[in-house]
């Protein structure tokens, strides 16, 4: 009988060391990839505007600055413009909301105008840069280049 036992005790301790073995092989760390760089904030795109909640913000930070001057916390402020922000009804908002709304059309428009930049590929950019640093506008500068054009066409006749 103790062969038996130790026979029994070998067993159960071969299934406990194979499944620790499956375990350890799934609790493997994966590979990770080099993450790919992040492409840079273009400085020149527009910012986008201000909720209503945040244009009303600017109009109370002043407000409770005056009435407060001692108090310097920011949380403070931000706390008690929210409680006057929940207090307040949608006629009191109204206003806040119609500049929020103004903004963000003026924010579309200028995204439009980006996004054309952009999608022209900055072919824009470059013959404003041109323009600026030769001082002559944009037809001078196209009429310049039909001249040497021109000239090199004129020199090859001659030959």
């Amino acid at each position: 009988m103790k062969g038996g036992k130790a026979k029994a005790k070998a067993e159960t301790t071969k299934k406990t060391e194979s499944k620790l073995s499956v375990k350890n092989t799934a609790k493997k760390p994966a590979v990770r990839k080099p993450a790919a760089k992040k492409a840079g904030k273009d400085p020149n795109k527009p910012k986008r505007p201000a909720s209503a909640f945040f244009v009303f913000m600017e109009e109370f930070r002043k407000q409770y600055k005056e009435k407060h001057p001692n108090n310097k916390s920011v949380a403070a402020v931000g706390k008690a413009c929210g409680e006057k922000w929940k207090s307040m009804s949608e006629a009191d908002k109204a206003p806040f909301v119609a500049r929020a709304a103004k903004r963000k059309t003026e924010y579309e428009a200028k995204m439009v105008a980006y996004n054309k930049k952009q999608s022209s590929g900055g072919k824009a950019e470059e013959e404003e840069e041109e323009e600026a640093s030769s001082g002559k506008s944009k037809s001078e500068v196209e009429d310049d280049d039909d001249d040497d054009e021109d000239e090199s066409g004129e020199e090859e006749d001659d030959d």
